[in-house]
């Protein structure tokens, strides 16, 4: 069935402690999405920093009318300041970005474009043909695909870099993959799997990821392990044994 048209692209984007990196990011973002002609809107949330992240974001509001800054006043963690992005955004598809300007904002355009195709979701891969990673922590690359293998495994599904953020929906794939259960980084695998076994449509293309050049990453990996392996066979059972209570309609 054909998909309307898309008029709005929010990007989301968690930050906590980005002060030096999100003008940069903020920025980029903003040209390249000028230059495709993408109507858009870039929700920055503040996820509970102690240094000068808000003051930045006003500072960038003021140059850049696009940015919608916003405080996550709740509990913190990257799942929750995600979901409150998600609930701010005005879009009618949704791309989630990392501060750190790890992701490309030109992959993003690649997003919009399959998704305005009618793909409804767009999901980014590290490691396809056509990929470019630059300076990946060796011990994180290990762990990343250790851990892509056991849900590429678990689900039997072809894509292999489920645990990126970086990924894009159309609305109703958030509204349908609702409840979010993640209060923190497990939400990046929470989404694109209940897609998937929900029965929404994706696509995968290369992008690129380069390392942080400011700050210091927020991911853990001895704290998140635990909540991964929750995350995946909750979402596993829902898979198998929910009789497709959840599947789309």
């Amino acid at each position: 069935m054909a998909k309307e048209p898309l008029t709005l692209f929010s990007v989301v984007i968690p930050a906590r402690d980005e002060e030096a990196s999100l003008p940069h990011t903020v920025r980029a973002i903003h040209q390249e999405f000028l230059g495709a002609g993408i109507p858009n809107e870039i929700v920055v949330v503040d996820d509970g920093s102690r240094d000068r992240t808000w003051e930045v974001l006003a500072s960038l509001a003021r140059e850049i009318p696009q940015l919608v800054p916003v405080r996550n006043e709740g509990p913190n963690g990257f799942g929750r300041a995600v979901a409150c992005g998600l609930g701010r955004a005005r879009g009618d598809a949704v791309v989630i970005m990392m501060a750190d300007a790890s992701d490309s904002p030109s992959d993003a355009v690649t997003y919009w474009r399959l998704l305005n195709e009618g793909c409804e979701c767009a999901f980014g891969s590290r490691f396809i043909r056509g990929s470019r990673i630059v300076d990946y922590p060796r011990v994180k690359l290990l762990v990343n695909r250790m851990a892509n293998l056991f849900i590429r495994v678990l689900f039997h599904i072809p894509l292999n870099d489920t645990t990126n953020a970086f990924k894009a929906y159309r609305r109703e794939v958030i509204d349908g993959c609702r409840p979010f259960l993640s209060p923190h980084f497990n939400l990046t695998i929470e989404l694109p799997l209940k897609a998937i076994v929900r029965g929404y449509t994706w696509k995968v293309v290369p992008i690129t990821w380069q390392n942080r050049k400011h700050g210091v990453a927020k991911l853990k990996i001895k704290e998140m392990g635990s909540r991964y392996f929750f995350i995946c066979m909750y979402v596993w059972l829902e898979k198998y044994f929910s009789r497709g209570d959840y599947r789309r309609r």
